[in-house]
């Protein structure tokens, strides 16, 4: 039997009394006079950060409001798991899996758990509740480093399936964004029996394939923009896929290289119209930094892209996801494609544009987010759609 171990965030004084040393001792680069985001990550911004983290953040305030819900670790397959489990109040309550991505964790969704764990005190409705259940991926966060090769998402696919039968879940539905939703599609691939359905951001299409024909405009469109970001976003990817050990000493060694290397990420990931700051807080930002740095995963969390590289799973799977999956398309997403496309590799049964978002709609639109994750897997359920006024 699985055993699990209630968690709470606790860093030491030490850890916190070090980061402040570091901060303080920062050796800034130069940086080319009002290039701002242009070469990467804009000194000036990160300065300002910098100085709010050492003197104004406070840390303690947020390990309080993680704590506020209930988690737990266990090992499963050797690796330790860190996880949420928030349960409603609703007897009838849904099953839910919550997948983040790089750079995330499970604190991407403080903001809608309470809307879909207890929707009826968030003015919404009993038959929309769920059972929440929020892992950090192995190599992330509280979940700490992988120790060995081979944490690929089928494999943590495989880990988060075993925690879901040990939870007591036999069905469930996932939701994912990101890494997130490869990994929901492994689940889809590798248990089809337990999926009960499947909500997702971020789509992995590998764009048109050649019975699609000719492309529309729109599709023309989306290649073209897509090949631009190609070009000029993905260095990234390209590091953490092939060397990620090189760049997990500054990681793991600078909270301001580490701040810099997510921090870039999210300033061009986000709908946030050229201001960071409009979408994300200095403190979400902040919370979201730490989790990686009081955890030493900087590195490890890289790690991903290698082992899906080297698993043969970067891109889309050869096989095609039969379970149900909807998707709430957010117009600052990075991969982007038309229904018909997403339809060769997935069984999409709900396709609904967003008016405004990025790559972390929990935390840049979390009403949006909630409400589509509500209705999609309302409909799923066999359940008659309801009226909704999200604001």
């Amino acid at each position: 039997m699985m055993e699990f171990r209630p968690f709470s965030v606790d860093v030491s004084d030490e850890v916190l009394a070090d980061l402040d040393r570091r901060l303080a001792g920062t050796r800034w680069p130069d940086a080319i006079p009002g290039s701002g985001w242009t070469y990467g990550a804009d000194l000036g911004y990160l300065r300002e950060l910098v100085t709010y983290w050492k003197d104004h953040f406070d840390w303690r305030a947020f390990e309080k409001r993680f704590n506020a819900f209930p988690q737990f670790t266990t090992i499963i397959d050797g690796q330790h798991v860190h996880f949420l489990h928030v349960k409603s109040p609703e007897a009838e309550a849904k099953p839910l899996l919550l997948l983040h991505g790089w750079p995330s964790s499970p604190l991407e969704f403080l903001k809608v758990i309470g809307p879909l764990s207890n929707p009826v005190a968030h003015g919404g409705r009993a038959e929309d509740a769920f059972d929440l259940v929020i892992p950090s991926v192995p190599g992330f966060a509280f979940s700490g480093p992988t120790t060995e090769a081979g944490w690929h998402p089928g494999r943590i696919a495989d880990a988060f399936a075993e925690l879901m039968t040990g939870l007591g879940y036999d069905t469930f539905f996932a939701h994912g964004g990101d890494f997130g939703s490869v990994l929901a599609g492994q689940l889809s691939l590798r248990h089809p029996d337990r999926i009960a359905g499947l909500h997702v951001t971020f789509l992995v299409t590998g764009g048109l394939r050649p019975e699609d024909g000719e492309p529309t405009a729109e599709e023309a469109q989306l290649a073209a923009d897509q090949a631009v970001y190609n070009m000029v976003e993905t260095g990234y990817l390209a590091l953490q896929a092939t060397k990620p050990q090189t760049i997990a000493f500054s990681l793991v060694d600078s909270p301001v290289g580490l701040a810099a290397w997510i921090v870039e990420k999210l300033n061009t990931w986000t709908d946030n119209g050229g201001v960071l700051e409009s979408v994300l807080s200095k403190d979400e930002i902040l919370a979201n930094i730490m989790t990686y740095w009081v955890t030493a995963t900087g590195g490890s969390s890289g790690r991903l892209y290698f082992e899906t590289g080297a698993a043969g799973m970067m891109g889309p799977s050869s096989e095609r996801v039969e379970s149900p999956v909807a998707v709430a398309i957010f117009p600052h997403e990075l991969y982007r494609a038309t229904r018909r496309v997403a339809e060769h590799h997935y069984n999409v049964v709900r396709w609904t544009p967003q008016a405004k978002g990025g790559h972390f709609p929990a935390l840049e639109q979390p009403d949006l987010l909630t409400s589509d994750i509500q209705e999609s897997l309302r409909a799923m359920s066999g359940l008659p759609a309801v009226e909704r006024s999200v604001g």
